[in-house]
C-alpha cells in the first residue's frame, strides 16, 4: 500500500492506494504548526493493518515560511562590494507606472551580510581568499550567532573554490549550523536570482529541516528511503535529500495536484489540459500539454525569485476561505487573506465572522448545510448569512447580490490565473479541457469554462483529494546542472559528453536504477531568457530543437542565427509503480443535465444550466457544453 499526505492551509488530505488499485481517502483539518492529533490515527485507519510501502508527503511549510517570512536567522557571505544585491533587485517593475511600490524585504537583516575580501572573475581568481580573511569572516559569524549561513560569491557558479573554502571553514567552526553554498544550491549565472535562491535555502533549512525530520520520526514507516517528499518540479525526494534542498519544496503541494490531473486525463483519453486546484486558502492554475506538465525554470514565492525548476503553477488568493472585503473606493474584493482552518469561514461555526467564498456558496444554495464538508465540518447557514449581511452593508448591496459578487470576483481572479498559464504562453484555452479539483474547484468548473470559451470540463474521482492521489503516483526525481556558455556551433561534443557523464555519476549516488535524460538551456545570443530543450547528440540537433521550441512558444524562430548553450542539466527519474485506479464502474455512461448539484464525501460538484455530465467508467465526470 502507498499513502499520500497533502497538508494544505485548511485541510490535510490522505489517500491510500492498494496494489490492486483500491483507493481510500480521508480529510482532516490542518493545524497551524506541526501535525494534527488525528493525522497518524487516520493514516492507520486507512491502512487497516496493511504494510505501507511508500509514504509521500506534500507540504506547504516552505511556502508559508517564505510568504510569512518565518524562517531562520541567516548570515550571508558575499563578495565585498556586492552586499546590497538582495535589496537592489532588478530594474523591472511589476507595475510599470507604480513608482512607489513597496516590495517584501529579503529574509535577512542588512547587518547580517558580510562582505568577503576576495574576487573571482570569469577567467579565474583575481583576489585570493587568504587564511587571515577567512578567520576574520568566521569571527564575524560567531558574533552574529546565526541559525544558518548562505554563501554566494561572484562567479562562484563557475569557479567554486572560494565558496568551498568558506563552507569548509564554517562547517568546521559551527558544525550544528546549516550551510548553503551557492555552487551546491544553484550553479547557474545571474547573480540576483542565484543569491535570492541561496538565501531562501538558508532561510528555510532551520524551519523545514526539523519539520521533515519530525515527520519521518513520527511516520508509521521504517526506512528513510520509503518516505518521500514532493518537490516543486513534480518529482519526489527522500527525507535526506529534501532536508538539503528545502528551497525545492516551495511548491510541494500544488505539484501533486498537477500529477493527479495528468493521470486522470490519461484515463479519460485527454492529454491537453488546463488544471485548477481550488482549496480552502488559494487556487492553483497549471497546464498539461501532450500528457506532460508544463515546466518553468524560475518563479516567485512570497515575492522571492527562486531560480529552480518547477511545475508551471500560478497561485492566486481565491480559495473557499478567501475573505471578502470592501476597498477604499467602495469596490467589493476577495482575498488574498484567508480564514484558513481556524477559525475558518463563518459557516464553520468556530468563531469566524468574516464573509468568505464558502459563506457565499452557502447563502446562494450551492452548498447544502445537510451535507457536512469533508464528512466532518457542519455548515451553519445562519452564521453564513450574518457574515454576508455585514459585508453587504459595507458594500451597499443586498445579501444575495453581495454573495453573487463574491463568487464573481473569485471567478475572475481564477480566470486571470488560467489565462496566464495558457494565453500568455501562446496557447488557446479553447483547445483544452479544464480539469477542476480540490475541495472547492468542482463548484466553479462550468463557470470558469464559460469565461474561457472551453466546452469540456473534467471532474476527477476523488477530486477533493486529487493532490494527495498525485503524490502517490509521482516519480522519484533529482537533477544536477552545470554552467556551459558556448555557441552551439563551437561546442566540443567530447567535452559535453564528459560533463554529462560527470553529472550522471553524481546522480547515480542519489537515485539508483533511474533513467537519465540530458537537457540544455539555450537562447539566441543577447536574449535575456532561455528555453530548455533536449540536448540531442550533436550541435545541429541541439540548434534544431531550440528553433522548433522557440517557434512553438513565440510563433517565430530565426534559423539563420546562432544558438547559445547556457546551462547543461541531467535529470534522473525513476517512475513509481503504475497507478492502476480501480473505478467501481457504477453508473458508467450515466448522463446528468444541469442545473444539478452532486455531493461527494470530499467535494461538491455544480453542473450549470446548459451543461451535461457523463460518468466515465473510472469515476470521473466529463461535463460538456450543450450544442
Amino acid at each position: 500500500m502507498n499513502v499520500g499526505i497533502d497538508v494544505g492551509g485548511t485541510f490535510t488530505d490522505i489517500v491510500a492506494v492498494t496494489e490492486d488499485g483500491q483507493v481510500s481517502v480521508k480529510k482532516v483539518q490542518s493545524v497551524r504548526h506541526g501535525f494534527g492529533d488525528d493525522l497518524w490515527p487516520s493514516v492507520a485507519g486507512l491502512s487497516s493493518g496493511r504494510a505501507i510501502e511508500r509514504l509521500i508527503h506534500g507540504t506547504t511549510v516552505a511556502t508559508n515560511a517564505l510568504i510569512e517570512r518565518r524562517g531562520g536567522k541567516v548570515v550571508l557571505l558575499t563578495t565585498a562590494g556586492f552586499e546590497d544585491i538582495p535589496w537592489l533587485r532588478r530594474q523591472d517593475r511589476a507595475g510599470l507606472y507604480d513608482l512607489i511600490r513597496d516590495y517584501t524585504p529579503p529574509p535577512i537583516e542588512r547587518s547580517h551580510v558580510i562582505g568577503v575580501n576576495e574576487r573571482i572573475t570569469r577567467s579565474g581568481v583575481l583576489t585570493p581568499l587568504t587564511g587571515a580573511e577567512l578567520e576574520r569572516v568566521l569571527e564575524r559569524i560567531a558574533a552574529l550567532e546565526p541559525e544558518s549561513v548562505a554563501i554566494c560569491l561572484l562567479f562562484g557558479f563557475l569557479h567554486p573554490q572560494h565558496e568551498e573554502l568558506l563552507a569548509a571553514g564554517v562547517r568546521e567552526r559551527f558544525p550544528s549550523v546549516p550551510v548553503a553554498p551557492g555552487h551546491e544550491v544553484l550553479p547557474r549565472f545571474r547573480e540576483y536570482e542565484r543569491m535570492t535562491t541561496v538565501l531562501a535555502e538558508a532561510f528555510l533549512r532551520p524551519v523545514v529541516g526539523p519539520y521533515l525530520t519530525d515527520f519521518a520520526r513520527c511516520a508509521p514507516v521504517e526506512g528513510e528511503e520509503r518516505i518521500r517528499v514532493m518537490s516543486s518540479s513534480g518529482g519526489t525526494l527522500s527525507i535526506v535529500q529534501a532536508v538539503r534542498r528545502t528551497a525545492e519544496l516551495a511548491l510541494s503541494g500544488p505539484a501533486g495536484g498537477v500529477e493527479g490531473a495528468r493521470i486522470i486525463g490519461e484515463r479519460v483519453g485527454l492529454t491537453d489540459l488546463l488544471t485548477l486546484d481550488m482549496g480552502g486558502t488559494s487556487a492553483d492554475a497549471s497546464l498539461i500539454v501532450n500528457g506532460r506538465p508544463a515546466m518553468a525554470q524560475s518563479g516567485e514565492v512570497g515575492d522571492m525569485p527562486l531560480a529552480l525548476p518547477r511545475v508551471l503553477i500560478e497561485t492566486v488568493g481565491a480559495g473557499g476561505g478567501s475573505i471578502g472585503w470592501v476597498d477604499p473606493g467602495g469596490a467589493l474584493r476577495v482575498g488574498p487573506a484567508s480564514a484558513g482552518a481556524e477559525p475558518g469561514p463563518a459557516c464553520y461555526g468556530k468563531g469566524g465572522t468574516d464573509a468568505t467564498v464558502t459563506d457565499a456558496c452557502v447563502v446562494l444554495g450551492w452548498l447544502d448545510p445537510a451535507q457536512p464538508l469533508a464528512s466532518t465540518v457542519s455548515l451553519d447557514p445562519d452564521r453564513a448569512g450574518e457574515a454576508i449581511e455585514m459585508l453587504a452593508g459595507k458594500a451597499g448591496l443586498s445579501r444575495k447580490r453581495c454573495a453573487e459578487g463574491i463568487i464573481a470576483v473569485a471567478t475572475a481572479t481564477m480566470v486571470r490565473a488560467l489565462r496566464r498559464v495558457s494565453v500568455e504562453r501562446g496557447i488557446d484555452p479553447r483547445s483544452l479541457a479544464l480539469t477542476v479539483f480540490g475541495g472547492a474547484g468542482p463548484l466553479f468548473g462550468c463557470r470558469l469554462a464559460d469565461e474561457l470559451g472551453i466546452r469540456r470540463v473534467v471532474v476527477p474521482p476523488q477530486a477533493g483529494v486529487l493532490s494527495a492521489l498525485g503524490l502517490v503516483a509521482a516519480a522519484e526525481r533529482v537533477e544536477r546542472s552545470a554552467p556551459c556558455h558556448r555557441l552551439a556551433r563551437d561546442l566540443d561534443w567530447k567535452e559535453i559528453q564528459h560533463l554529462t557523464a560527470t553529472l550522471d555519476r553524481d546522480l547515480t549516488t542519489e537515485i539508483s536504477g533511474a533513467v537519465h535524460t540530458a537537457f540544455a538551456d539555450c537562447r539566441y545570443p543577447g536574449q535575456g531568457y532561455e528555453l530548455t530543450v533536449p540536448l540531442g547528440s550533436n550541435s545541429a540537433e541541439l540548434a534544431a530543437n531550440f528553433h522548433r521550441l522557440h517557434r512553438e512558444r513565440y510563433r517565430h524562430a530565426d534559423e539563420s542565427r546562432d544558438v547559445e548553450l547556457v546551462n547543461l542539466t541531467v535529470v534522473a527519474e525513476r517512475r513509481a509503480p503504475p497507478l492502476e485506479l480501480k473505478g467501481s464502474g457504477d453508473g458508467a455512461g450515466e448522463r446528468i443535465r444541469g442545473p444539478a448539484t452532486l455531493h461527494a464525501p470530499d467535494t461538491t460538484i455544480r453542473i450549470e444550466a446548459g451543461w451535461t455530465a457523463t460518468r466515465h467508467e473510472c469515476g470521473a465526470l466529463i461535463v460538456e457544453r450543450n450544442p
